[in-house]
């Protein structure tokens, strides 16, 4: 099991794309084990060394350390995330406390770091290029935030800290996954589905049968708050029925989070105050180009009074079209905001699905877009295997026709997946070792029968658009160090060139491209488009507000001190409080996603205190779409200039003087105000 491990080794597959079809799961502990022994050996080796630090010897060969552990765990994690199974959460319950003690070795190593601080102090002499400059400020700045210049007794506190933090986070997200799928709502009469198109009856019906329940029908839970079925179901029971199924998870039964987003926020306070830092928000937010909590908190001041007040005139509106028949809950809002679209706008968005079926999205939408702004082809690969039947290898070249990278796109739900859409790199591109990228994209869309074509929904067109977005930065990144690579930038820039490249969703050139009924070949009717776009500030008011509540749940649960962690004893009632106080609690737009299924605050630290991310980095976006615009769109020049002197550059830099040099001045909010009609008369 051991001597012919895939992971000893480099694949020998194109792009070094993992032998998926190799791989035991009694591979990935051996390998695991073999990886951090031979990181450790290589940083010891680094220590040892009797040469004066130089660039070569201490930060290229800490870049250079860690191959095996690398590859077993992009692996191993790709899996865990889309495709895992008991087997796969033993050993994830057991490896991620080790990979934290293991990492806390490193970044805690006295030696390491007397060798990075003496190439500190004399960066200006050792004649560094631009690159090699922020790769020494990054390390430095890494081995002190993680706590390098601490005491030794500090830095058993902290690994301690770190450990079980660790292990609070994988079991916290094992819980969230589990409870999404407890929590699925069974309906056994299809008549309760009327409302729901053919299509999506179906999927329920293949969702039943899934899980063994043939002749019955299965709505699963998105990961999110608000569930798509909402906006469709006429039966106000089972709209009621499925709501209170999402709220309700992880708060209590066999899948309960409560305990752990207690224990998580005490111990993130207590870190962040070992670390010196008041709250655990301060930390983390510090790394980010907010630099501060109240850089974040004043943008966050602008959006939130004027967003209340639309999301007020909406639930006002729609209290209008219910009139008497009853008084306007949270389950009622989607539906009755559908059928208000239709009245003042005759978009009808289940009649809209059939102009948006998967494949010709991908192909002629997605796919499309990337060529025609940068020139992009894609050629899928069936010979060559990912690490589940639905997850589909594309190969990409570039404008030349030369080999830029690998595409893998797993968009169907299946119990083994987590919830949500993410990106993620199995291979990150890197000079240093030669590396082309292979990035994968993850969508939770129901499958459609078998036979069947498979129908998004526009939200769900936007997801494809945006996690491909993030698959651009990834493959188009040319860095010469790893640890730069595609979307190694900081939390709160990440997210802006996934959400700029969402504009070619309604682009006309892209839109008349896909957008064609998957059974007469009809491309959507032109009054339609402008329905869409005339309805683009439509419930805008909800969509701000169910995020900055989010938003705002987070900083408050990250922004306790230690003292004020420990004294919160029950989750619900913090919630409400924190809502209250930040001003947008209201009866009919609860949060995005609540306490007990937040993932992304609490199955992991990358979004903790960082959930704001998505709006600043829509500042960033829509001053970035206002240009594209005046350039005329889609444009090969403006794609070009887009991908050389902002995606190319992965985080080799400092992102906000990229941001400035690629669009010569600092961002404005006001195309973001806009956009989300919070400017004056517009909101």
């Amino acid at each position: 099991m051991t001597t012919d491990n895939p992971f000893f080794a480099p694949s020998d597959l194109p792009y070094q794309l993992p032998p998926f079809d190799r791989i035991e799961v009694g591979h990935y502990r051996p390998a695991f084990e073999r990886g951090m022994e031979e990181q450790r050996a290589e940083v010891a080796a680094i220590v040892a060394d009797p040469a004066e630090p130089t660039f070569d010897n201490t930060l290229v060969a800490l870049e250079r350390s860690g191959r095996t552990l690398q590859r077993v765990s992009a692996a191993f994690f790709t899996l865990t995330s889309s495709h895992t199974s008991d087997e796969l959460q033993a050993i994830e319950g057991e490896v991620v406390p080790e990979l934290s003690a293991h990492s806390d070795a490193i970044m805690l190593d006295a030696g390491l770091y007397a060798r990075i601080s003496d190439l500190y102090a004399r960066r200006g002499e050792l004649g560094l290029d631009a690159e090699q400059a922020w790769l020494l400020e990054r390390y430095r700045t890494d081995f002190v935030r993680a706590g390098a210049e601490l005491t030794a007794e500090q830095h058993e506190r902290l690994r301690a800290l770190n450990a079980e933090l660790a292990g609070l986070a994988t079991d916290y997200g094992n819980r969230v996954r589990d409870e999404m799928k407890a929590r699925a709502v069974v309906v056994d009469d299809e008549s309760a589905l009327d409302g729901l198109s053919a299509d999506a009856i179906a999927a329920a019906a293949v969702a039943g049968k899934d899980r063994g329940l043939d002749g019955k029908y299965v709505l699963n839970l998105i990961l999110p708050t608000s569930q798509p079925p909402l906006a469709a179901l006429h039966d106000r029971g089972l709209r009621e029925r499925l709501h209170n199924a999402s709220i309700g998870r992880g708060a209590d039964g066999e899948n309960d989070t409560t305990g752990l987003v207690l224990r998580i926020a005490r111990l993130r306070a207590q870190r962040a105050r070992l670390l010196g830092y008041e709250h655990h928000a301060a930390y983390n937010i510090a790394d980010n180009t907010a630099r501060s909590v109240a850089a974040v908190e004043e943008m966050l001041a602008k959006v939130v009074p004027p967003a209340m007040a639309n999301a007020a005139a909406e639930a006002d509106d729609l209290q209008a079209v219910i009139g008497d028949e009853y008084t306007l809950q949270p389950w009622d809002w989607a539906y009755n905001t559908e059928q208000l679209r239709r009245a003042r706008y005759a978009i009808d968005e289940s009649a809209l699905r059939p102009y948006f079926e998967l494949e010709r999205v991908l192909h002629d939408g997605v796919f499309y877009a990337a060529g025609q702004l940068y020139g992009l082809r894609f050629s899928e690969r069936p010979d060559l295997k990912a690490y589940h039947q639905d997850a589909r290898v594309f190969e990409v070249f570039d404008h030349d026709g030369s080999q830029l990278g690998l595409f893998i796109g797993d968009f169907f739900t299946r119990a083994s997946k987590r919830g949500g859409a993410w990106a993620n790199a199995l291979v990150p591109q890197s000079g240093l070792f030669g590396t082309s990228p292979v990035v994968c994209n993850n969508l939770n869309i129901n499958r459609a029968p078998e036979g069947e074509p498979t129908l998004l929904t526009l939200d769900e067109v936007r997801t494809m658009f945006h996690e491909f977005g993030h698959a651009l930065h990834t493959l188009f990144s040319a860095v010469q160090y790893p640890k730069f690579a595609g979307t190694r930038v900081p939390r709160d820039f990440v997210e802006y060139p996934s959400q700029v490249n969402e504009v070619w969703m309604l682009w006309p050139e892209v839109l008349e491209h896909y957008a064609h009924h998957h059974v007469t070949g009809d491309r959507l009717p032109q009054e339609v488009i402008d329905r869409l776009h005339a309805a683009e500030q439509f419930n805008k008011g909800f969509g701000t507000v169910e995020y900055l509540a989010a938003t705002l749940l987070d900083l408050a649960w990250h922004t306790l001190s230690a003292e004020e962690a420990e004294a919160v004893t029950d989750v619900m009632a913090f919630e409400a409080e924190a809502l209250e106080r930040a001003g947008v609690a209201t009866p009919f737009v609860p949060p995005r996603y609540r306490s007990p299924y937040f993932a992304h605050i609490f199955s992991g630290a990358a979004y903790s205190a960082g959930y704001y991310s998505y709006l600043w980095s829509e500042v960033l976006d829509a001053d970035t779409v206002d240009w594209l615009t005046e350039r005329g769109g889609l444009r090969r020049d403006s794609g070009d200039a887009f991908r050389d002197g902002l995606l190319a550059k992965g985080g080799s830099a400092d992102a906000m003087d990229v941001y400035r040099a690629f669009r010569g001045r600092d961002p404005l909010i006001e195309p973001l105000l806009k956009r989300r009609g919070l400017l004056g008369d517009a909101a």
